[in-house]
């Protein structure tokens, strides 16, 4: 059987999956394209000690001509959704990072084209991968709980440290005009997959901004968020995000349902609560999961980042596109948007004095039309007219001389690498 031909766009994100694919039975890096040369040469020299060569690219357009059947979608946040609309117009199945879309436009065109062309599409959100959550997926799956009544997700990590290195110090740069809830997946992501349900309504806060991210460059203090989220069956749940001072960074789920209870427990553990016969008497569990699927190829693979969970979204997206069983577990566009959409129903919410927000469903095409043309962001580039602010609170954006000092503090640390 003919391996999978796969390029990866993006090589600092991207460089997990192009580790995934140097070792992949079912796959082969072809191709990698970044603007930075220094992340090329590192991916070249991983293929050569693998026995492969590649091609690299700075040139997208260049890239995209390459020959190969599917495409990792590694580059800006902000900018997934449009590149995973030309890769698919391109014949190229395609696998995002998160997040899938900016702005609900983007969404209901990406959904059209993966619909119009058929092929693959599969969303990387690697939190719905870590141990504790996929076996809390598939606990749940096999019916060890009921139905969910509420849920909460918790997704902590102050990157101020890495700020200036994750921004390259630049001023314009995605990260820096992203508003509070919109880096929503990571915690939300998981409790959805876990429960099959999807969202139908939210209402969304931001805590104070942060003086510290100020002077970083972000325009609005980059506060964390929160979404309150009803589910299409009425349960609740709660999720926070974003740079709360807690140190490793933290992440913690939990759901709640008729029959029991599913979390995540210190030490990477799972509690699992069954009831009874017996009204408020069961039976609790607390264990640590082992890797259910391809346990054997996840270990070769050596993926550690993320807690090993990047191994899985690139290996259920090949899986995928090949037909095989393992492909069920990979993350469809409907579901990827269903996620998305809460952070930026819960942004219009907080525009909207705390608002509640109804979440469309971008399954039926009846409700696709009203958000057609909606490009409100904060990206000034994609917005136009329909531009939004950064936060609730009042933006402070840098001034020209702090935002040069931030980009040379940025250049003098990578210096040795260009």
């Amino acid at each position: 059987m003919c391996r999978l031909r796969i390029g990866v766009f993006g090589g600092a994100r991207g460089n997990a999956m192009i580790q995934i694919l140097l070792n992949h039975p079912d796959a082969q890096l072809v191709a990698v394209c970044d603007k930075y040369e220094p992340l090329l040469k590192t991916a070249k020299e991983n293929a050569l000690k693998a026995g492969l060569e590649i091609k690299c690219f700075t040139d997208f357009d260049d890239f995209i001509r390459c020959d190969m059947d599917a495409v990792v979608l590694a580059n800006y946040a902000t900018e997934h959704a449009t590149f995973a609309i030309r890769c698919l117009n391109a014949g190229k199945h395609v696998m995002s990072e998160v997040l899938p879309s900016e702005t609900l436009a983007q969404a209901v065109e990406l959904i059209e084209t993966v619909e119009k062309t058929g092929l693959v599409y599969a969303y990387a959100e690697n939190y719905c991968y870590m141990d504790q959550t996929f076996e809390m997926w598939r606990r749940y799956k096999e019916g060890a709980i009921g139905e969910v009544t509420y849920a909460e997700c918790d997704y902590v990590h102050d990157c101020a440290s890495i700020w200036l290195d994750i921004t390259y110090g630049e001023k314009d740069h995605w990260r820096n005009h992203i508003y509070p809830t919109f880096y929503c997946t990571h915690s939300l992501g998981p409790v959805m997959m876990i429960t099959g349900r999807r969202p139908v309504s939210v209402v969304g806060f931001e805590n104070p901004p942060i003086d510290e991210f100020y002077r970083l460059g972000h325009a609005g203090g980059h506060a964390s968020g929160i979404e309150m989220v009803t589910l299409d069956n009425g349960a609740m749940v709660k999720s926070i995000h974003g740079p709360l001072k807690l140190e490793p960074a933290h992440t913690d789920y939990k759901v709640y349902a008729t029959k029991g209870y599913l979390g995540s427990d210190q030490g990477g553990k799972v509690r699992l609560y069954r009831e009874g016969e017996r009204t408020c008497h069961g039976e609790n569990k607390v264990y640590k999961p082992k890797k259910f699927v391809s346990a054997s190829l996840a270990k070769k693979s050596g993926m550690t980042t993320h807690g090993g969970s990047d191994f899985y979204p690139t290996h259920f997206f090949i899986q995928k596109i090949l037909g095989k069983p393992e492909g069920e577990w990979a993350i469809d566009v409907y579901s990827a948007v269903d996620m998305s959409l809460c952070g930026i129903f819960a942004f219009r919410s907080i525009l909207n004095g705390n608002k509640k927000m109804e979440i469309p469903d971008f399954r039926k095409k009846e409700e696709r039309d009203k958000y057609r043309f909606d490009n409100a962001c904060t990206n000034p580039l994609v917005a136009g007219s329909e531009l939004l602010p950064t936060s609730g609170y009042p933006e402070k954006p840098l001034t020209e001389g702090e935002a040069k000092a931030n980009r040379e503090k940025w250049l003098d640390a990578h210096k040795d690498e260009r």
